[in-house]
């Protein structure tokens, strides 16, 4: 998994912080954290592509959160970002060098692929019943203070 589904979890949750009426610039959200904008603004964009975030062009523009964070699902992040694709992608190799060939048969699926496809789904599963909701409760009784750091932080920015 990139980097990138770290960085777009934060910016969710900072957009919580910030208020539903304040638009954060991509570079404000990357510059709380030291990322680079210009990549922090390609995870924003998938965000909103997937309807999590909205964007507002101009020099008051920025993103907001598009919808409740107990309607956002970690899954619903992870699969903006790193795409609808499996994590594991069968090869068959197994059907390949000595070890395949005419003698051996193939007419089950691959052990592995089976094994691989089970995990994911049961690690999807696990995202999609997590809401960003939740992950905001606990960050805010793991650092209080965070939410009121953050828009005053903003704040000294306008």
């Amino acid at each position: 998994m990139s980097e990138g589904v770290e960085w777009a979890l934060h910016s969710c949750i900072n957009l919580a912080w910030s208020g539903p009426d304040r638009a954060v610039s991509a570079a404000r959200l990357a510059a709380w954290h030291d990322l680079p904008a210009a990549y922090l603004n390609k995870q924003l964009q998938a965000l909103a592509r997937a309807g999590i975030v909205s964007s507002t062009p101009g020099p008051k523009g920025g993103f907001r959160l598009a919808r409740p964070l107990d309607r956002i699902s970690l899954m619903d992040v992870v699969a903006a970002v790193e795409g609808p694709d499996q994590a594991f992608r069968c090869a068959e190799i197994r059907q390949q060098g000595p070890g395949g060939g005419p003698a051996a048969s193939f007419t089950a699926d691959c052990a592995i692929a089976h094994a691989m496809s089970r995990a994911e789904l049961a690690w999807r599963r696990e995202l999609a019943a997590q809401t960003l909701d939740a992950i905001r409760q606990q960050a805010e009784i793991q650092a209080p203070q965070a939410p009121q750091r953050l828009r005053a932080w903003l704040e000294a920015a306008r």
